[in-house]
């Protein structure tokens, strides 16, 4: 894209709730550093600023504000419901006295949270109004209050709405408004769609990419891996950290992988900064979270790293594999139908081949740059509707 002169940049605020390295907060670093084309300043709660985001620094500006914003209280009690309307009220109060706010042409909420108290403070503002939707827009997905507040608050107030796949954009769909701009959009997953190295001699490895959470699925791919391969020589990595209060399952995953009898050939790699390193050591890569995924920037990074890749046959993931041709589709929540596929893809060096090869051509994966520009013209035609 040409450059344009800082003068005449468009005007971005981002919004984000912590600084803890989640899926939504790595997407919006990636697509910041990738130069994007507006000025762009990144507004966070009090702590937060120190957390992923400082990575941006001095190329972004960075601003914290308000108060924080806890974790996991759209399932807590009313105690925890109680406080965390307080925060938000407190937040969006912060958020529409802001500089930052006042002088930006869109205002680009990259959460739930941020997208809650961003909301209020966007309510009676000519400022226009973007919302990221990287989950479904229900109660399973956000919880109860969560589904509540983005249904009857955010949705109805949005601009414009960005979503990583079509089935996510579906679910906001009933609470828009008819002159709210659209689009989907794959988040910036770090992909370098450049010829991958040939794999190193060794043992079947089998991978997942995913954040240490009960509902990414790491323990039906432990225990499929065990049925799959009781005996032998294969390994499992599940590479991801355990924020927001995981660790605990984190150390459940561990004592499992011991009751299943493949502790020895399991590694647990925390986060991991080389993602591409790590991906051109597997030969199959999963992704079988246990609800239907928007999309999973993991999915993404596979195919664009040309890995053989299973995933569950529903939600976001399914827009992006077709069933043998570039990847497997395996029944969700079901290990027998999971290991089963463990097994074909171990047993057929072919069929690895052919779908890891199929994967790279997979239409349209998005370089970081490409996703930045396309957010650019999303955001431009945002504030051209806004501004009527």
């Amino acid at each position: 894209m040409t450059a344009v002169p800082a003068s005449e940049r468009l005007r971005v605020l981002h919004l984000d709730h912590t600084g803890v390295a989640g899926g939504a907060e790595f997407a919006l670093v990636r697509m910041l550093h990738a130069r994007a084309p507006w000025s762009a300043v990144v507004l966070v709660p009090p702590g937060a600023r120190g957390g992923i985001f400082s990575g941006l620094v001095p190329v972004v500006v960075i601003r914290e504000h308000g108060v924080r914003q806890p974790a996991g209280v759209s399932r807590g009690g009313v105690r925890a419901v109680v406080e965390a309307t307080g925060r938000l009220l407190v937040q969006a109060l912060s958020t529409r006295a802001h500089r930052a706010f006042r002088t930006a042409d869109v205002v680009d909420a990259n959460t739930a949270r941020s997208a809650a108290y961003g909301a209020i403070a966007a309510w009676t503002a000519r400022t226009a109004f973007v919302v990221h939707i990287r989950d479904m827009a229900d109660a399973t997905a956000l919880g109860r209050v969560g589904a509540l507040i983005m249904t009857r608050l955010v949705l109805p107030r949005a601009d414009g709405v960005v979503t990583d796949t079509r089935a996510a954009l579906d679910s906001t769909a009933p609470f828009l408004r008819a002159d709210a701009v659209t689009a989907v959009i794959p988040s910036a997953s770090g992909l370098r769609l450049t010829r991958p190295h040939p794999r190193a001699p060794g043992p079947l490895r089998v991978g997942m990419l995913a954040r240490i959470d009960p509902w990414k699925g790491q323990e039906l791919l432990l225990e499929a891996f065990a049925a799959a391969f009781a005996d032998g020589d294969e390994r499992l990595d599940l590479a991801g950290s355990a924020p927001f209060g995981h660790a605990t399952f984190l150390r459940h995953l561990r004592a499992r992988a011991i009751e299943l009898g493949v502790a020895d050939r399991v590694t647990f790699h925390g986060h991991v900064d080389d993602v591409d390193r790590l991906l051109e050591e597997w030969d199959v890569a999963v992704q079988y979270s246990t609800r239907p995924e928007p999309l999973g920037q993991n999915v993404l990074q596979y195919l664009a790293a040309g890995r053989a890749t299973i995933v569950a046959d529903e939600g976001g993931p399914t827009e992006w594999v077709e069933d043998g041709m570039n990847g497997l589709r395996v029944t969700p929540r079901d290990v027998i139908s999971l290991a089963s596929a463990l097994r074909l893809l171990a047993d057929d060096e072919r069929l690895r081949e052919a779908l890891g090869q199929a994967a790279r051509r997979t239409p349209g994966l998005l370089d970081d740059a490409a996703v930045a520009d396309a957010h650019f013209t999303f955001y431009a035609r945002v504030r051209s509707v806004a501004g009527r």
